[in-house]
């Protein structure tokens, strides 16, 4: 009877967890504006909600407590690029838990045949790592070994194509693109999002590395372009590209001081 009893359980919570999700996928599915560089994997049934039920079926946009490492920075009058941040539909992409864990290409380790044997791989691999040292300065970001709860994945691999009606294919050396979806690990489930950056390996050095330092940015928050070729976020390929700049990290700041929905729990409503 026990054992019966705690199959039961069992089911009722898988049960219940699947019906989360659809129901959550449904509702952000209907909320957000998709384009190529968004994706949420929604089921087709049951019906989506209006969208003023899915607004109370979401997360309410708060505001989270900047990172000691941001809250220590000092901003100054070099000024920002605030105003060409894209916030989404769920706010502002900041993370909320930290260190932020970063997953690197499954066939890249320092040890490895494959790196060990291959210039092109190890000069990959020392040029992300040396991108993501620049910006654990003001974020922090772990290097982890499995994929299993990476926030942040970095394939060695050419991006895929850019294909849109009526326009040539567009081959790219670096992109990134995010998710949403609804983390189910705690108690109450929470909006999470996570990234997958595309960085192709024939290049310099220095190249590969100011291109990683460029999609982290965007992978930390900074979803949007500088003007200024001084940034590292410039919104163009130069020849001497920039260093992490004051007005980079002046930018993440006031990012990371915008309210979003991401990081806080769905409310009960959204729970069956």
């Amino acid at each position: 009877m026990k054992l019966w009893r705690r199959l039961h359980a069992a089911r009722r919570w898988c049960l219940r967890q699947n019906l989360l999700l659809t129901a959550i996928s449904c509702v952000m599915a209907l909320y957000l504006s998709l384009d190529t560089q968004h994706s949420v994997q929604a089921n087709e049934s049951p019906a989506p909600p209006s969208p003023q039920a899915a607004e109370a079926l979401l997360p309410s946009p708060q505001v989270h407590p900047l990172p000691p490492t941001l809250a220590d920075w000092l901003s100054n009058d070099q000024g920002d690029y605030f105003a060409e941040i894209q916030p989404t539909n769920m706010g502002y992409l900041v993370w909320s838990e930290f260190p932020v864990q970063v997953y690197l290409d499954p066939a890249i380790a320092p040890d490895s045949p494959i790196t060990t044997g291959n210039p092109l791989v190890q000069t990959w691999l020392e040029a992300v790592q040396g991108a993501i040292a620049e910006w654990n300065t003001y974020i922090p970001l772990e290097i982890v070994e499995t994929p299993d709860a990476a926030d942040i994945t970095i394939m060695r691999q050419t991006p895929p194509l850019d294909i849109q009606p009526g326009q040539p294919l567009r081959s790219r050396s670096a992109e990134t693109r995010y998710e949403f979806y609804a983390d189910t690990q705690p108690p109450i489930p929470v909006l999470s999002h996570r990234f997958q950056i595309f960085l192709r390996s024939d290049q310099s050095r220095d190249y590969i590395q100011a291109s990683a330092r460029h999609e982290l940015g965007h992978a930390l928050g900074i979803w949007g372009h500088s003007d200024s070729e001084t940034d590292a976020l410039y919104f163009s390929q130069v020849r001497n590209p920039a260093a992490i700049s004051v007005r980079d990290i002046n930018t993440l700041q006031k990012i990371y001081q915008q309210p979003t929905r991401l990081g806080w729990e769905f409310p009960s409503a959204a729970i069956p």
